[in-house]
């Protein structure tokens, strides 16, 4: 199928590795993800949709059930995403994102349907290097490439004459953090044979040419730096080395299912990796996922997919969000955890980083309900705004430093726009609405949150003018100095108010008496989401 400009696609150009283009315009994803098994009963479809857009959603990222669509081999059924798409349109024009649980899903094929699942000759498992099989269909296996790829094709088939004019679906993502656990690779024999065969040519052309990436480039350097051999010869026997060649294997099974989805209905297609605890070896973690040291590997394996996204559970979210901004792939963040930073880690991804949008996982049950809706009203007025100043460069983000360990960097945080240094210290008082409790939600019942004292804020400043800014944010104090250490700035005026959806500005009160402290500083309360206009001035 050709490709149709119509069509949701990215953008690739000016100072944002890519926008998302929805209808003609740039379309700033502001999501939430439903839990595992909240889009499998289509009669909640309809009252949690509207309450999501109530609370400022544009989109929702649900999932998609292979073995729902495909019961019985070669008998599709779409009714679930049928429901899930009238019930978007029904919830004020609602986008979705789908999520493809076929072969792999969080490592394991537990939503592979059950005649994949009951027919191991067919469709072989991973084998432990003890021989041990694990509930995980082999990437080795032709059958499962192909069986996958055939009801992805027709899933997207499906999707073209039911939505390809009313572009309800935006992104479709293939599999689900895929990875091997708990060793580095597979030990069945079809994986054993690909093993001991030589490293494709298409990989190996990347590494001589140093395009593969400093780590896997170092793992190469170590391991003799050969122009050509098998896997152990060119990337070592070491875990890491055996990480490679897995990566390889589920990324090109990955590209199989992807080209077979695009050639049917070209939406913009990517995978999410679940993310590495500091310390952990390879087989410790869903090794050889779409991760970053990785993703040069990912894009030579599968080109099809358009970018390459982090699902971000652990505390030290700013770090993980800069790590996909590599390599021209664009930041899309399918998954956060809803924690006490949810608001805060979202004006980072997208101001700090240029993500084309956030969701929130397991957003039809979180208690971050204000945090959530709150900011994100505040983020669906700025929403054109920002878009164009992520193209243009004229944006900032000034967000705390957090470690994996909850810890926050001290003293304020910095950036420089416009000739001026922005500067910002953040509230730590009632931090955190949970028990500092650090559960994954694949682990237990809670999620990662912050301890108590942890600041909740970011700042997201747009400037709007030479000396005009649009500061938007929470809990933070920002004053400001010239870039070049000539003078003094000043505010010379600042307004608070809103930004209506579409982008209109409507303002509120003066600020420029005890609110900004005689003009020293702009304040941005703690309590909810805050949007001020500022006018400043140099003097000496």
């Amino acid at each position: 199928m050709s490709e149709d400009a119509s069509l949701p696609h990215l953008r690739r150009g000016g100072r944002a590795a890519a926008q998302l283009i929805v209808d003609g315009k740039p379309f700033l994803v502001l999501g939430g993800e439903l839990g595992n098994s909240s889009a499998s009963d289509p009669d909640e479809l309809p009252e949690m949709f509207a309450r999501l857009r109530r609370m400022h959603l544009n989109t929702v990222l649900t999932p998609v059930y292979w073995d729902r669509v495909e019961p019985r081999e070669g008998d599709f059924d779409f009714s679930l995403v049928r429901a899930a798409i009238e019930a978007a349109r029904a919830a004020d024009g609602l986008r979705l994102v789908l999520l493809w649980f076929g072969t792999w899903k969080n490592s394991m094929s537990c939503y592979a349907p059950g005649w994949v699942k009951r027919d191991a000759g067919r469709f072989p498992r991973v084998r432990l290097r003890s021989g041990e099989a694990t509930e995980i269909v082999s990437p080795a296996c032709a059958a499962a490439r192909e069986a996958d790829a055939r009801a992805f094709a027709a899933l997207m088939r499906w999707l073209r004459e039911v939505d390809g004019e009313r572009h309800t679906v935006l992104m479709v993502q293939v599999e689900n953090e895929v990875g091997m656990i708990p060793e580095p690779r597979d030990h069945s024999p079809g994986s054993e044979a690909a093993y001991r065969e030589a490293v494709p040519a298409a990989l190996l052309s990347r590494l001589t040419a140093g395009e593969l990436g400093p780590e896997v480039t170092a793992l190469w350097r170590r391991a003799g730096g050969r122009d050509a051999g098998t896997w152990p010869e060119v990337f070592g026997e070491e875990p890491e080395g055996e990480e490679v060649f897995s990566a390889w294997q589920f990324a090109t099974f990955v590209e199989a299912v992807a080209a077979a989805g695009r050639e049917e209905y070209p939406l913009p297609l990517f995978a999410n990796a679940a993310l590495i605890r500091p310390g952990y070896r390879p087989g410790q973690y869903p090794s050889a996922g779409p991760l970053p040291h990785l993703m040069e590997v990912w894009q030579t394996g599968a080109p099809s997919l358009e970018m390459l996204s982090p699902d971000i559970y652990f505390p030290n979210f700013g770090e993980w969000a800069g790590r996909y901004v590599r390599g021209g792939n664009p930041l899309f963040v399918p998954e956060m955890a809803a924690s006490a930073r949810v608001g805060g880690n979202a004006l980072c991804a997208i101001g700090r980083h240029g993500a084309m949008g956030v969701a929130p996982f397991a957003v039809e049950t979180t208690d971050q309900y204000p945090q959530i809706t709150d900011c994100y009203r505040l983020l669906a007025g700025l929403a054109p705004h920002i878009l164009e100043a992520q193209w243009d460069g004229t944006i900032l983000c000034l967000s705390p430093e957090v470690a994996f360990d909850w810890q926050v960097a001290d003293g304020p945080e910095r950036g420089e726009m416009g000739g001026v240094v922005f500067e910002a210290a953040f509230d730590r008082a009632g931090g955190a609405s949970g028990d500092g409790t650090s559960v994954l939600p694949t682990l237990g019942t809670g999620r990662w949150d912050a301890p108590p004292g942890t600041p909740r804020g970011a700042v997201l400043i747009l400037q709007s003018g030479p000396e005009e800014f649009v500061l938007a944010g929470m809990g933070a104090v920002v004053t400001f100095a010239p870039a070049d250490g000539r003078g003094r700035v000043g505010i010379e005026s600042a307004r608070d108010g809103w930004y209506e959806t579409g982008g209109a500005w409507r303002g509120g009160r003066w600020l420029n008496g005890d609110q900004t402290h005689q003009g020293r500083h702009v304040r941005l309360p703690g309590d909810t989401w805050r949007v001020q206009r500022v006018r400043l001035y140099r003097y000496t």
